[in-house]
């Protein structure tokens, strides 16, 4: 096989943000509704996840087979938009489980729907991405489901594997450490395990090729929209994004918990490049760069020095023609670049606001978008 290996071990990987997520066959436990008692046993890891002070946002499935089973005690849904009636049924109900199971554990959550448009368009990413990195701030645990009531090519399955590549876009968007997909079988294997009694679990997987792709195959199991070629996937793009992947058994009793601590569970995918790697290169690339923001010598001291965010205070002039989440070059007064970064203003508001205190944004433009004109997370040094 080349590029997965069994000797490898998962220990030497810190994780503090986390991004799990739960397909509608786990959720279920095989039935025709939510287990509440599965999810309850989920939840309980994830709050002992919480006390230790890793930021977790949750990915579930369930809407769509929440919606079946509630409608089947009145009439069947006919017709386009079917399955789009069953989510908009189900998803309350959803959110409706996983609030009241947090909330014993008093931990606050957060529904959060996104479409495949939220995650294209660069002012939805942004939004997005600030959103849910606010909640973690203060402790809340989002709860992303995609918005099946709107997204018909997604319910059909021509982009998203049911939530299994949002969950890795999810990863993405918040600069996630490590994806965990959790699913009814126990791993990636050499072969079905359910035809072929020989499967073997494949434990680490360097690298995916079209070896690890042919293992996948295309099958779909059970109620679930997703197949092991879909995690499969979302797995590539995490690893080449530079976030950790695992595929891990949801029905093995403290699961979660053993993964946070090292162990050995289920096929994990190491990290193509690291986080920051990835985003330099994405950043530093200069592909889709739009303009370019000169500064004054006190913004540029701060954003070489002390790792600083750029405000509209220390912008001196604005070349170009962009918009609020392109990528802009920071240069110095004398043209050098000084960085490189996503601006949080378009080129017409900040030759509003350059050269003004951060309080006088909101008196200069109709809408603001906070202090920062280049948050440092979204910032990078050149080199």
């Amino acid at each position: 096989m080349g590029k997965a290996s069994e000797t490898e071990s998962t220990s030497c990987f810190l994780y503090r943000r986390i991004v799990i997520k739960v397909g509608t066959n786990v959720l279920t436990a095989g039935t025709d509704r939510l287990d509440l008692e599965v999810m309850a046993g989920l939840v309980g890891q994830i709050a002992r996840m919480h006390e230790r002070g890793l930021e977790i946002i949750l990915v579930s499935s369930g809407a769509i087979a929440a919606g079946r089973h509630q409608l089947s005690r009145t009439r069947k849904v006919q017709g386009i938009p079917r399955k789009q009636v069953l989510a908009a049924v189900g998803q309350s109900r959803l959110m409706q489980a996983w609030d009241q199971l947090f909330s014993w554990h008093g931990i606050t959550v957060a529904q959060t729907l996104l479409s495949r448009g939220d995650v294209d368009d660069r002012v939805h990413y942004l939004n997005a991405r600030n959103t849910l990195l606010a909640l973690l701030e203060i402790r809340a645990i989002p709860i992303v489901n995609e918005n099946d009531v709107v997204a018909i090519d997604e319910i059909r399955g021509a982009r998203f594997g049911d939530n299994d590549y949002l969950s890795a876009l999810v990863a993405n968007l918040v600069d996630a450490d490590l994806l965990v997909m959790l699913t009814d079988t126990g791993g990636l294997f050499t072969a079905d395990p359910g035809r072929d009694p020989e499967a073997v679990l494949i434990p680490f997987v360097e690298r995916i090729d079209s070896t690890v792709e042919a293992m996948a195959g295309g099958s779909r199991s059970g109620r679930g929209t997703g197949g092991m070629a879909t995690k499969i996937k979302a797995a590539r793009l995490a690893s080449t994004s530079g976030v950790a992947a695992i595929i891990a058994p949801g029905k093995n009793n403290g699961v979660l918990l053993e993964i946070i601590d090292g162990a050995r569970v289920g096929t994990f995918f190491a990290p193509a490049t690291s986080r920051l790697e990835g985003r330099k290169r994405w950043m530093l690339s200069g592909l889709g760069r739009k303009g370019e923001i000169v500064v004054d010598s006190g913004a540029a001291a701060a954003l070489r020095e002390q790792g600083r965010s750029l405000l509209s205070a220390g912008v001196t002039q604005v070349n170009g023609s962009f918009e609020r989440g392109d990528i802009v070059a920071v240069l110095d007064g004398d043209g050098h670049p000084l960085a490189y970064g996503i601006a949080n203003y378009s080129a017409a508001d900040l030759s509003t606001i350059k050269g003004r205190r951060s309080e006088q944004i909101a008196q200069l433009l109709s809408s603001g978008y906070g202090p920062e004109v280049i948050h440092r997370n979204n910032l990078v040094l050149a080199e």
